[in-house]
């Protein structure tokens, strides 16, 4: 079976770096409760460049930071420290301040209102409180774009004075919750979000190249984002870099890493909570962590206001998704082999994994290409999901 996969997975990222539209470089790890089951690399860091993609390669992480901020969090509800349903002004009095947007008057100016509710910690880890990223908004792109407002990209504290575009709890939303999230977490400890992850998520789980902030080391290692052009062309930018000092450690999307160390926190997540340097969390965190928190309410495609960096994206259209903690739950079996109640997401440049609690298998695949959901960096991942599943014939499934 082990032998399959890997000619298989082999097979598809070599597909993947010399088909057309060609990905620069791709990097992918299959792995169980116990460890790697595949792990693999093909083509390279930046087009132009010698470097080979490989397992080690340093990613921008993006978006898949945010379960990681998620983790930091669940382990203050542990320690008695964070009350999920408790004003999140508590802990983080500015968030106290967010109005909600009622649209723009005829001189172009926003409309603004006081929130029905406050905002809870439970609604920032679940999207539900309002906020959203200009990316996927066409009004918060507006509010960039005519009003000055400054994105999160930037990693300044100014850019999460948003307003929501609803009353809190009423509706989901992506956006920049996490990073708000991130700040009720270092309210709390009075430390920077990257210090407690790095003592109490990455030293735990020997996660030795993550961080918000590159090292020497992690930047010999570093793979460039790359644009994908009209034509299917691609342009490495070889100048763009997450903020190298951020002024806040974004929780939503700062972190940089490699595809072995974000499997060992895959891994902890198959585990209950237990690492190789002791528990992460409990069990019963991960329990109710794992579960759809949105009652009725479903999660919705991602529209391409921006599309330089975001394709429309949505994983398995037509199918009912919801939203744990923070992860993107499929409601039913997905056509991968995936089971109904798995958790995953993705991260800005094409990054993708999935957790399969149930039958204790997950992954991790990774190129740095904008926009998001590029149709080819998709396909290669649900093809790879798919050679994972079919090597243990399917039976996750079943």
């Amino acid at each position: 079976m082990a032998d399959d996969l890997t000619t298989t997975a082999d097979t598809l990222l070599r597909r993947a770096v010399d088909g057309g539209p060609r990905i620069p470089g791709v990097v992918a790890i299959a792995t169980d409760r116990h460890g790697a089951i595949f792990q693999g690399a093909a083509g390279v860091r930046a087009l132009g460049q010698d470097a080979a993609m490989t397992v080690d390669t340093v990613l921008a992480m993006f978006s898949t930071t945010k379960a990681v901020a998620a983790t930091a969090v669940l382990q203050l509800v542990e320690d008695g420290r964070l009350d999920l349903d408790a004003p999140a002004k508590r802990y983080a009095p500015a968030i106290g301040a967010a109005q909600v947007l009622d649209g723009f008057d005829a001189a172009g100016q926003p409309l603004l209102r006081a929130p029905r509710r406050d905002i809870t910690t439970r609604m920032l880890l679940l999207h539900t409180a309002g906020f959203a990223y200009d990316s996927f908004n066409a009004d918060y792109a507006r509010l960039v774009r005519e009003h000055g407002q400054v994105p999160t990209g930037t990693g300044r504290r100014v850019s999460l004075d948003v307003p929501l575009l609803f009353d809190p709890g009423e509706r989901w939303e992506y956006g920049c919750s996490i990073d708000w999230a991130g700040q009720v977490v270092e309210a709390i400890t009075g430390r920077r979000l990257g210090e407690v992850m790095q003592t109490r998520i990455f030293d735990p789980l020997g996660m030795t190249s993550t961080a918000f902030a590159l090292n020497e080391a992690m930047r010999a290692r570093l793979a460039r984002v790359h644009q994908r052009r009209a034509d299917g062309s691609l342009t490495p930018l070889l100048s763009f870099e997450l903020p190298p000092d951020p002024e806040v450690h974004m929780g939503g999307h700062g972190l940089y890493s490699t595809a072995e160390d974000y499997c060992r926190f895959i891994r902890m997540w198959l585990n209950d909570g237990m690492g190789p340097g002791g528990p992460v969390l409990t069990p019963e965190t991960v329990r109710a962590a794992e579960k759809n928190g949105l009652g009725a309410l479903k999660i919705r495609g991602l529209p391409a206001v921006a599309p330089a960096r975001t394709n429309d994206a949505e994983f398995f259209p037509g199918m009912a998704k919801s939203w744990a903690m923070s992860f993107m739950v499929n409601d039913a079996d997905a056509p991968t082999g995936r089971p109904a109640g798995s958790l995953a997401w993705a991260g800005l440049a094409n990054l993708y994994y999935w957790i399969d609690r149930r039958n204790g298998v997950g992954g991790f695949w990774a190129a740095q290409v904008f926009p998001f959901a590029d149709a080819a960096c998709m396909a290669a991942y649900l093809d790879f999901e798919t050679a994972v599943y079919d090597s243990r014939g399917r039976s996750a499934a079943a």
